[in-house]
């Protein structure tokens, strides 16, 4: 039985790299450890109802703020995925079998919860036929069942290796966002994402719009991998020319020593430059600060991203 506890049972393909030094992180990006009432209330209610979360798995830094607000990122489909990039916390190997009564779980601790705004993703399932899409639309359609006032996100693998309709099977249980991160640029892809492909994904984005335009469609990047600014700036570029309405960029933090080095931390006024340029070549919505992860204050974005639809309709 393996133990996810242990670096080399939780990440075996990394086991034989060599160790990257971690630097110290700046005063910039440092957060409070967890202790508010509302962070173990959340916490103990996705223990009870046997969730997993992205926020743990994957060790986001603002696990602290968002529980304490009642707010977490499900993630479907187990805890241990089939791909192994060098970036990610989430545990690789060889998945367990589909919970079929996961579906009702998640909507039942979102109904608890309260949320106004959900979020739900998973790790990469390249060993089921449809890459678990059938499994995001049955959660989809549970939590509208459970909670129909509730918005919800999807951030979704990139059904690489899924058969066709894969992806039309998560577009036609009418998520409100459809997220599926481009991750960095396309030269670090083959260190950094080896498992996928650039224009995959992107044309995966691309194509949710051509099956639903009024469907919201969403990507991020992180920075500090070793990209440079030109690199960055032609990413925007490729999500515009996919319809792409909401970006967000975030500084890459280094999980163990045998993950992908950080090259540099990014400045909060490199930051501000990169939203601005975004905003400039006509995304809807940008969030880019250190700390931006794809999740972090969707509700919050959600809302403003409509509003700014609502806007650019008006001026039309």
């Amino acid at each position: 039985m393996r133990d996810l506890r242990i670096p080399d049972q939780r990440h075996p393909e990394k086991a034989h790299r060599p160790d990257q030094a971690q630097p110290k992180k700046p005063d910039w990006i440092r957060v409070k450890a967890p202790t508010s009432e509302g962070y173990k209330q959340t916490r103990d209610l996705l223990r009870e109802h046997r969730l997993s979360t992205v926020c743990e798995e994957a060790g986001c830094p603002n696990v602290g703020e968002c529980w304490s607000q009642g707010h977490a990122t499900m993630m479907i489909m187990g805890e241990i995925c089939t791909r192994g990039c060098t970036f990610c916390n989430v545990a690789t190997g060889k998945p367990n079998a589909l919970d079929l009564f996961e579906p009702g779980r998640v909507a039942h601790a979102v109904q608890k919860l309260g949320l106004n705004h959900v979020v739900i993703t998973s790790v990469d399932r390249d060993d089921l036929d449809d890459g678990g899409a059938e499994h995001f639309a049955q959660t989809i359609r549970a939590i509208r069942h459970r909670s129909p006032a509730s918005t919800i996100e999807v951030l979704t693998p990139d059904f690489l290796k899924s058969k066709p309709g894969s992806l039309e099977a998560v577009v036609e249980a009418r998520p409100d966002v459809f997220n599926h991160n481009l991750e960095t640029v396309p030269g670090l892809y083959p260190t950094v994402r080896p498992g996928a492909r650039y224009f995959h994904s992107l044309r995966l984005l691309q194509k949710v719009k051509e099956l639903d335009p009024a469907m919201f469609t969403k990507s991020g990047i992180m920075v500090g991998l070793g990209e440079d600014r030109q690199g960055v700036l032609q990413v925007m570029d490729d999500m515009r020319a996919a319809d792409i309405d909401f970006m967000t960029i975030g500084q890459y933090l280094q999980p163990t020593p045998k993950h992908h080095r950080v090259d540099r931390f990014v400045t909060p006024e490199e930051f501000a430059s990169y939203e601005k340029a975004a905003y400039g070549k006509g995304f809807l919505m940008v969030s880019a600060t250190p700390l931006t992860r794809s999740s972090y204050h969707a509700g919050d974005d959600f809302a403003r991203l409509r509003a700014a639809r609502l806007e650019k309709l008006g001026r039309a």
